[in-house]
């Protein structure tokens, strides 16, 4: 007999999705971009290696790696490197178009570590335009400051306790925390014992929204404490 409890449903006025790991992949031109590009800039594999490249906005991962005076040129080619690798190297990761078309465009933005050059090119690969989204050029403290998710809630005019963050990044989650916001954590670039969060998921495949009149009603298929 299954004596498993079903999950209670999450109750929200707004969702904000971080975007690569979460809404999409696009881990395979990533990796071959910032290859090259620490390649081209002279980096080591061991000074590379030591750099966390997931979750973090493309200016604070080359000011790690490399003098001041040579950030500014780095971060425009890094950016360079991933939007002429966007054409068939983005996927949708699994539920994300189902999930996102059953919520109403108002209800719902993306928060991102890309700037918003690099997340539109990205988006648009696999037919996502939200109406809202916030990216690095939009924040001066990127994840895992709470300022990208708080910023999401003010232009969606949404009181943040009322927000639901789904990550699948470390500092992502924290960030969501510090908002005051109920987190959803994917387990698509981490393994679970890594992430602290509300809810936990394989992929927003397990994951089914509806909307309501006050907001939108979440049902995930697993969950857990913080």
């Amino acid at each position: 007999m299954n004596t498993q409890a079903e999950p209670q449903p999450l109750r929200a006025e707004a969702l904000l999705f971080d975007n690569d790991g979460t809404l999409i992949s696009s881990m395979e031109s990533v990796t071959r971009c910032w290859t090259r590009w620490a390649g081209e800039c002279g980096i080591t594999a061991e000074d590379f290696a030591r750099v966390e490249l997931h979750g973090r906005p493309a200016a604070e991962i080359v000011a790690d790696l490399l003098p001041a005076e040579r950030v500014a040129a780095a971060v425009a080619r890094i950016e360079e490197l991933e939007v002429s690798d966007v054409a068939g190297g983005v996927v949708a990761l699994p539920g994300t178009l189902d999930l996102l078309a059953a919520l109403p465009p108002e209800r719902w933005a993306v928060v991102t570590s890309a700037t918003r050059r690099l997340a539109e090119a990205r988006l648009d690969e696999v037919g996502i335009r939200p109406k809202t989204l916030i990216a690095a050029d939009d924040i001066s403290r990127g994840k895992p400051d709470p300022e990208p998710f708080l910023l999401a809630a003010r232009t969606l005019g949404v009181d943040p306790a009322r927000c639901v963050v789904f990550e699948d990044a470390p500092a992502g989650l924290t960030a969501g925390r510090a908002a005051g916001m109920t987190t959803v954590a994917l387990t698509t670039t981490h393994r679970a014992a890594e992430l602290s969060a509300d809810v936990l998921v394989k992929d927003l495949s397990e994951v089914s929204a509806q909307a309501t009149a006050g907001g939108v009603e979440i049902v995930p298929r697993a969950r857990r404490g913080r």
